[in-house]
């Protein structure tokens, strides 16, 4: 029988090679393309054939894609180049009362028996049920950190009395939020300028990545944004629509990829 010590050793192994496969060993950033919108708003242009989708932006060098668990089967391996997996754990839809409520639909041990290397949490911060999803964000943490599974957490500044979600008192609170919680990396918005989202790095003490936001008027204000965050210290991106509604997905993949892992 394993000791605690032998166990927790395990663990943390399990923790680091799973780590390792969703972002880049040698500049330590990543390039996540969320494909979870389905669950909210249907299957929108580029996410008629998921599959297709995942062998654009793999080939382009994406480093994970991000899904929830019944898309796994229709989408993650497709035939081309394999791509870490990131499995979604709560959702909502557009039509719902309210859309801000995220509920739980995946527990961890179901993501890791699918084969996922990370797990996520949306939390909208300021939303009437802001609790319940925070509890959920808290528990997730709890059990993937008894697996060796990392965590990233997606936190948000929305909510009635949130009338600008790029404010940086907003979302550098969001972001320490997800860190206090535990999870291991933290996905929100860019605040719009260097000054304001270098507080933001600077309060959280783990990982973020950004956010694409609504969909951009050219890829070039695209990658001016990322550029801007990563100078910040952003360690990569999670951008879905504006990547999988491109005319190129992986063209603006490889483009990312240069942005975020200096690779020219």
């Amino acid at each position: 029988m394993d000791t605690p010590q032998i166990v927790q050793v395990n663990t943390l192994i399990g923790k680091q090679i799973r780590t390792e496969r969703i972002i880049d060993r040698g500049s330590r950033n990543t390039v996540i393309v969320p494909l979870d919108h389905g669950v909210s708003v249907g299957p929108i242009k580029g996410l008629e054939n998921l599959s297709e989708t995942v062998n654009k932006v793999a080939e382009g060098g994406a480093d994970a894609v991000l899904m929830h668990k019944g898309m796994v089967q229709h989408g993650h391996r497709g035939y081309g180049k394999d791509v870490g997996l990131i499995i979604h754990l709560n959702a909502s839809s557009s039509v719902a009362p309210d859309p801000n409520n995220k509920i739980q639909v995946t527990s961890v041990q179901e993501a890791v028996r699918l084969g996922a290397d990370s797990v996520s949490v949306h939390v909208n911060v300021g939303a009437d049920s802001e609790h319940n999803m925070l509890y959920d964000l808290g528990m997730a943490v709890e059990t993937a950190t008894s697996l060796g599974v990392p965590v990233l957490g997606m936190l948000y500044p929305r909510g009635k009395e949130i009338k600008n979600d790029k404010d940086v008192k907003y979302v550098k609170h969001v972001a320490r939020l997800g860190a206090e919680l535990g999870a291991d990396m933290i996905k929100t918005v860019y605040t719009g300028d260097k000054k304001t989202f270098s507080e933001v790095v600077s309060g959280c003490p783990v990982p973020i990545v950004i956010a694409g936001g609504p969909k951009v008027e050219s890829e070039q204000e695209l990658l001016d944004m990322v550029e801007e965050a990563m100078e910040c210290g952003a360690r990569g991106t999670s951008i879905g629509r504006n990547i999988f509604q491109s005319e190129d997905p992986k063209s603006l993949v490889q483009q990312l990829c240069r942005v975020v892992h200096k690779k020219r």
